[in-house]
């Protein structure tokens, strides 16, 4: 575009871009150069990382300016995908920490809690979704998403019906791999189509290209069979790390290297073991060599029997061979590159490596704190991504079985309750949720959605076993406040340590 020349048509051209809001301003008056005084320095300023020289030009040798959706293109997250399924499926600990965070994240499944002013319609609604939960498996397939996060990078969903489903509500969600998500030979290089999702002017998904036959199955003779998914009808999830990214790559992505490494040590370290135990003993001389050394054929083999009485040739001794595995560094060497792997999915040591030896109480809550913080941010992310839209989905078409015209319109106000996580001492746990009730700072909605319960569900279960036990004529014995250190109680440095870390 240019400022200066035909300025009418500059104007024009840049009214068209931006609208009524366009205004032209006159040209900016240009300054004469003034030359600075001899011995007058310019002002320099710059990075040592943007500097490259022979120490570092190996180093950043791999960086590149490529944008999200070309870095992460159909062939590099395929690769990833194959080699992270490789090391969740062969090595133990990768699978473990995958497991884990399916576990800890989706737990046995999420509890819907509708918060309308129908207090029967809330009910009702609650215990048909619970129902319907079950009869699909929800909890089973949001943990299956949730691994396929980790290990392939996304994962998909197809909201469709299923007349199989033990529900009134046919609703189900089929579950397909990142592979099936493609695009034909023919779309390839459209230009509003990223690896078979198709985008509007404005970068929203509005199709995605699912193929009817896993490339990996026996059916990869018809390869160019697809059908076509409104992006109404699929649920798609995956960790946005750059702008304009619309595929994910396995989020264990910088731990890859680290497994292979973990494996191959164990193995170095196991070999080893296994040579120096394959030799019962060896025979050696202090004699130099053509001394008085009786003649002995080199690498002969003796075959030892049990308690026999061996003579050696003269000159000769017997000794047994130092197996010195594992190193001493071997236990070492494994904490730490288990640390640096369960880093990028935020998780500490010792729930990576399902060891908590080297933990006191305090640095086990400290470490735990973040992770935890993670899983409520990965709880969150299903819940408005996943949940939120199934939710609707099930309510429309729960709507027209129950005609509940009310349920038509929008997504009626709700939350989500997820497992909650086991305090590792209860007792402190429970008087400081009692000092926090008393100074008000707390609620008891708030103190059972930590624990994944539903406050008035847990409160009419609670009247009614109190009215129960009062009709049996059984004591009903009221919770005591506490005030403080029982006598027999002392303060150690593991308690101050637990304090600070509360």
């Amino acid at each position: 575009m240019q400022i200066a020349g035909d300025k009418t048509k500059s104007a024009v051209r840049l009214s068209g871009l931006y609208g009524s809001r366009f205004r032209r301003f006159p040209a900016r008056a240009v300054l004469p150069f003034r030359r600075l005084p001899v011995g007058h320095a310019g002002l320099r300023a710059g990075f040592d990382s943007a500097e490259t020289n022979e120490n570092n030009r190996r180093h950043w040798a791999r960086a590149d300016s490529l944008s999200a959706d070309a870095a992460a293109t159909a062939e590099v997250r395929r690769t990833l995908r194959n080699r992270a399924r490789y090391e969740v499926a062969n090595n133990s600990y990768a699978r473990g920490i995958v497991l884990t965070l399916a576990n800890d994240t989706v737990g046995t499944g999420p509890r819907l809690q509708m918060l309308t002013d129908d207090a029967d319609l809330n009910r009702t609604v609650e215990t048909e979704f619970h129902q319907w939960a079950q009869a699909v498996g929800l909890a089973e397939k949001l943990r299956t998403m949730r691994m396929a996060r980790a290990q392939d990078g996304e994962a998909f969903a197809i909201l469709a019906s299923n007349p199989r489903v033990g529900h009134t509500v046919k609703l189900d969600l089929q579950l397909i791999e990142a592979d099936q998500v493609t695009s034909p030979v023919r779309h390839i290089l459209d230009d509003h189509e990223v690896d078979g999702i198709v985008l509007d002017d404005y970068g929203n998904p509005i199709l995605y290209r699912v193929m009817m036959n896993h490339p990996g199955g026996p059916m990869r003779y018809s390869l160019d069979d697809f059908k076509t998914i409104s992006a109404e009808s699929m649920i798609h999830i995956f960790r946005q790390d750059r702008p304009g990214q619309h595929r994910g790559i396995p989020e264990i992505t910088p731990a890859l290297p680290l497994f292979a490494q973990l494996r191959r040590f164990t193995l170095a370290v196991l070999a080893a073991a296994e040579a120096a135990a394959d030799f019962a003993g060896i025979l050696y001389t202090d004699a130099p060599p053509n001394g008085e050394a009786e003649a002995v054929e080199p690498m002969d083999l003796i075959e030892l029997e049990r308690n026999m009485l061996l003579t050696m040739p003269g000159g000769w001794k017997m000794a047994q061979v130092e197996p010195m595995q594992p190193a001493t560094t071997y236990a070492e060497f494994k904490k730490e590159i288990l640390n640096e792997i369960a880093r990028c999915l935020n998780m500490p040591f010792n729930i990576a490596a399902g060891n908590s030896s080297g933990y006191n109480y305090a640095s086990g809550r400290l470490d735990h704190q973040t992770y935890f913080k993670s899983i409520r941010v990965d709880q969150a992310f299903m819940a408005s991504r996943i949940l939120d839209r199934v939710l609707a989905a099930w309510l429309r078409e729960y709507a027209v079985e129950s005609d509940f015209r009310t349920l038509r319109v929008a997504l009626p106000a709700h939350q989500w309750f997820w497992d909650g996580f086991e305090h590792v001492d209860p007792s402190k746990e429970a008087r400081a949720q009692e000092m926090r009730l008393k100074n008000h700072t707390t609620t008891l909605a708030h103190e059972y959605a930590r624990q994944g319960k539903d406050w008035e569900v847990e409160l009419r279960q609670r009247a009614k076993e109190v009215a129960l036990m009062k009709e049996l004529g059984l004591p009903v014995d009221e919770a005591k406040p506490w005030t403080g250190l029982e006598p027999e109680e002392t303060s150690t440095d593991e308690e101050d340590g637990d304090a600070v870390s509360e």
